[in-house]
């Protein structure tokens, strides 16, 4: 059997806690991408059990957390180590409450019951998911690849998740005014298409702290000043 050095031990180590750092991360992409699917179909059979999974999601995050901090009371990690430990259990922490977010379109959708979702609000709750979802796989690819370039790059798409949602906002409101009968199901797709605009907020998280593991540097990327029409954080 080979013996392997301190530092070559928590190299591996480093690399199984970045594993199930994207173990994690695909158990909420698929989370997202299931509650959407379930509320196109309206299957509120495929929406419990998204919803109760949302449970995994939970103790992966706290198994990582707890290997996180178990590396860093015994390895005493310095410099680059602490920075890149660090940001896993902010990266986790992101993704544990995108996986929230799943859970509350799959929450939505049994409020729903059998109400028709307008097909123009659909389409924009549909463009908003495969937005925010194509900006999480990107991070975490450039996590694992310790791209900074492409951290720095993704929050700027934010930008079109937020207008997307600004439309449907404006719609909903609209459509609420003129018909009064559809304010609940209004209200509804509304947190919708809030817990997908804040999907894409917490993926500018995950790229500031990819960039900090490599530089130091924690800064908001984010360009934009905030959505004032967001009911809520």
């Amino acid at each position: 059997m080979p013996i392997h050095s301190p530092r070559e031990t928590f190299d591996r180590a480093l690399q199984k806690l970045l594993d199930q750092v994207l173990l994690l991360g695909s158990m909420v992409e698929e989370a997202v991408q299931g509650a959407m699917e379930a509320l196109q179909r309206r299957d509120h059979i495929a929406a419990r059990r998204i919803y109760a999974a949302d449970q995994q999601i939970n103790e992966k995050r706290y198994a990582i957390e707890s290997e996180c901090i178990a590396l860093i009371a015994t390895q005493q990690p310095m410099a680059r180590d602490v920075r890149f430990l660090a940001a896993i259990l902010e990266i986790i922490t992101e993704l544990e409450r995108i996986g929230d977010y799943a859970k509350g379109i799959c929450r939505i959708n049994l409020l729903l019951g059998e109400s028709l979702i307008d097909p123009a609000a659909w389409l924009s709750l549909q463009q908003m998911a495969a937005l925010g979802l194509d900006m999480l796989h990107r991070a975490l690819d450039a996590f694992v690849c310790q791209d900074v370039k492409t951290a720095r790059a993704i929050p700027a798409e934010d930008d079109a998740v937020d207008s997307l949602y600004n439309q449907l906002y404006r719609r909903l409101v609209a459509q609420m005014a003129g018909q009064p009968e559809t304010v609940e199901r209004s209200n509804h797709l509304l947190w919708a298409a809030h817990n997908l605009e804040r999907m894409a907020d917490r993926v500018s998280n995950i790229c500031e702290r990819i960039v900090y593991v490599s530089t130091g540097e924690i800064k908001e990327l984010d360009s934009t000043e905030g959505n004032i029409e967001t009911p809520g954080n």
